[in-house]
């Protein structure tokens, strides 16, 4: 799938808002783009219902590919797994400095992607997952944010 630099209505991806979930054997993912934050659903999550009610648009990240969950159990194992997406950001939300959240977000998704693919997501789409403003993102990508 490829990549978009602006989010795309969540019907595009997932009709009907089924539920599918995020190919565990590719490095790609989907930001959801909820009311008032963002939400990071990466390899094994699962998307649309019940999570994503919603959610308006969402951005593919990365290379991704989404599936229908073949049973049961792998339904649960999805849930599960969007639930730690969730709590590793929610880690990083913890942190009350908004520079160190604009850090470590900007890190973890060059570590799980690489560089080329983290710099073609927007700053508004990184911020609204951490809480912080789009200029904090902009000023860890062009270095400043080091200095302060």
């Amino acid at each position: 799938m490829q990549n978009y630099k602006h989010p795309i209505p969540i019907k595009e991806l997932i009709p009907d808002r089924q539920l599918l979930l995020v190919s565990p054997k590719r490095r790609g993912g989907l930001i959801l783009y909820k009311r008032y934050h963002n939400e990071f659903a990466g390899p094994g999550a699962a998307v649309g219902e019940p999570f994503d009610s919603d959610c308006q648009r969402v951005l593919p990240v990365g290379n991704l590919e989404l599936l229908h969950p073949e049973s049961d159990k792998k339904r649960q194992e999805a849930y599960l797994i969007r639930r730690q997406w969730i709590n590793l950001t929610q880690k990083i939300i913890d942190n009350p400095d908004p520079l160190q959240r604009a850090q470590k977000i900007l890190e973890q998704f060059e570590g799980f992607f690489n560089t080329e693919t983290v710099i073609q997501i927007p700053d508004e789409a990184l911020a609204l997952l951490v809480g912080v403003f789009p200029h904090t993102i902009r000023l860890w990508r062009e270095g400043l944010g080091k200095s302060a």
